[in-house]
């Protein structure tokens, strides 16, 4: 608290008192506008009557700068710059505009209200941030171990002075005197009081600053960051080490192009290399390749590669080429009589071992066909598959296994209506045989030629005994056979008993068990009769009684029975 000046007296009736707030702070943007608060922006006092501002001129001197009495226009009162750069918010705020390095003072809000008048000194900091931040002097190329002024950053026309501060990919970069030396310097305008700050970094490399991104950055007081466009230095070092690389997709196989690339870790890379081709050298200018044209197996060892201005610094590489030849024999259509033997011979020479498939007309077989004798079963197209890596050939042979037509078997069958028979004709050969019958017949079918073998089967209706002949014959031979046929009656009592055959012969025979058997039963019949009719009438000799033995009459019908049951299944 503190006696009012000679405005406020003549304000005010008696005994006024002035009230201080403490010191506020407000920070203010260099050429722009800044708004100074009053009361912090807390709500005007009840029954307020003036608000004014002024200003600390120095030495105990203030300055007027706005007034407002209550319900009335805010009147300018300043006479100096501040004429024409003041002016008054609706909150009672004091704005100054284009505001400068000397607009660094304590601006005061007074607030009069009946007996009171309250005071809020403000006092007002200027800041200004760098017009522009960036990399300058830069150094065309970084040489790896060499110390070397990488480039000066420079922050212009700041307030008040910044600190810079070097980053390499977004680390900062913490000067050691040796291999990192940054040094720094500030020149302030004497007409603005804008400072500008200077910071030189020198730098030492490494290989792996290759791309590497160099910014410098300033913290404003205010809070906020300002960093510059990122530089990038290429970076020299001489070559240590090269490296050779066999340029192909996939295993190097005969008759392939293949390409020598040698490359170096120096830069800027080397223009010329020195390939080292099975023993010669061959120099190769502005290019880090050579291409083997058609390469076959002799090209199979080691390759190298070298630097013409060193020879010592060197790469070397193994190419290995993929060979496969196979030899299959026999090959194409090769025909064979049945019972003959057939030879398979495959040779395979390769640069490494191979695998080996074979397949008949397409399925795989377990290995490699043998055939001690030829049998019409092994006609069909065979084919191997020999295989190393990625690489592969193939083989085949057709291998058709022909001979004379034979008759392997001929029967015959009751259809299954017992009311006709059916002939079937089993034949061999190859080519196919052709089938022929001695008699006519219905529904003539035959099976599937496969492995040689075919069936012909023939349907009849024999009305008495005959003999049927089979014919069957191709290009290379023929055969017959013949086979008899009873009548369908007697088939059917034959087919009774299991006989499967039909010889007249056999017939007689059977003619003659029956005729045989039946008289045996009237025989036995004959004497049965007899035999009761005499113990019926009483023993002849001893006068015994006309029944007889119950025992043997017995067994002897059971006799007569058992005869009778042969003769019927005759």
């Amino acid at each position: 608290m503190h006696l009012l000046s000679a405005s406020c007296v003549g304000a005010l009736i008696i005994a006024v008192i002035c009230q201080v707030t403490s010191l506020e702070t407000v920070i203010g943007e260099y050429g722009e506008t800044l708004e100074v608060l009053c009361n912090n922006g807390d709500a005007n006092p009840t029954g307020l009557l003036i608000t004014k501002w002024k200003y600390d001129k120095g030495e105990g001197v203030s300055g007027d700068l706005i007034v407002k009495p209550q319900d009335q226009n805010a009147s300018v009162i300043a006479t100096d710059s501040y004429k024409s750069r003041v002016s008054l918010s609706g909150n009672a705020s004091l704005l100054i505009s284009e505001v400068t390095l000397d607009d660094q003072k304590t601006f005061t809000c007074m607030l009069v209200s009946g007996e009171n008048i309250r005071e809020y000194p403000v006092s007002v900091q200027i800041h200004k941030a760098p017009s522009k931040l960036e990399i300058a002097d830069k150094a065309e190329e970084l040489e790896i171990g060499k110390l070397v002024t990488l480039g000066q950053c420079r922050a212009e026309d700041t307030y008040p002075a910044v600190n810079i501060t070097w980053f390499k990919n977004k680390l900062p970069l913490v000067a050691d005197g040796k291999d990192i030396i940054i040094n720094d310097s500030v020149q302030v305008d004497p007409e603005t009081g804008l400072s500008t700050t200077s910071s030189t970094l020198q730098y030492t490399a490494e290989k792996a600053d290759t791309d590497a991104q160099f910014t410098c950055v300033t913290l404003l007081s205010v809070g906020k960051e300002k960093v510059s466009a990122p530089a990038t230095f290429a970076v020299t070092y001489p070559t240590e080490h090269i490296s050779l690389q066999v340029m192909s997709e996939g295993p190097v196989t005969e008759g392939d192009n293949v390409t020598l690339k040698c490359t170096a870790d120096g830069n800027p890379a080397p223009t010329s290399f020195n390939f080292h081709i099975k023993g010669e050298l061959v120099k190769v200018e502005n290019s880090n390749t050579y291409t083997l044209t058609g390469v076959t197996r002799d090209a199979t060892g080691e390759y190298k590669c070298s630097l013409t201005a060193d020879a010592k610094i060197e790469a070397s590489e193994n190419i290995t080429v993929n060979y496969l030849e196979m030899n299959l024999s026999p090959s194409g259509k090769i025909v064979k009589r049945a019972g003959e033997t057939l030879a398979v011979i495959l040779h395979i020479d390769a640069s490494e071992v191979a695998t080996v498939s074979w397949t008949k007309d397409n399925i795989k077989l377990d290995g490699e066909p043998k055939f001690d004798e030829v049998a019409y079963s092994n006609s069909g197209r065979y084919e191997c598959e020999v295989t190393i890596g990625a690489i592969s050939q193939k083989g085949s042979f057709e291998l058709i296994v022909e001979g004379g037509a034979v008759i392997k078997q001929l029967y015959k069958r009751f259809g299954e209506d017992k009311q006709h028979k059916v002939l079937y004709c089993e034949a061999e050969g190859s080519p196919k045989p052709v089938v022929t019958w001695s008699i006519n017949g219905t529904s003539a079918d035959e099976t599937p030629f496969i492995n040689g073998k075919i069936t012909h089967t023939l349907n009849v209706v024999p009305t008495a005994n005959l003999t049927v002949s089979c014919y069957v014959y191709n290009e290379h031979g023929q055969d017959s056979k013949d086979i008899k046929v009873s009548a369908l009656f007697e088939e059917v009592r034959m087919d009774k008993q299991d006989q499967p055959s039909d010889d007249s012969d056999q017939t007689k025979v059977v003619v003659g068990v029956v005729v045989g058997l039946l008289v045996a039963t009237v025989i036995v019949g004959l004497a049965y009769w007899v035999y009761t009719k005499k113990y019926k009438q009483g023993t002849w000799k001893t006068n015994e009684k006309e029944d007889g033995s119950s025992e043997e009459e017995k067994k002897l019908e059971e006799k007569v029975e058992e005869n009778s049951q042969k003769a019927e299944e005759v």
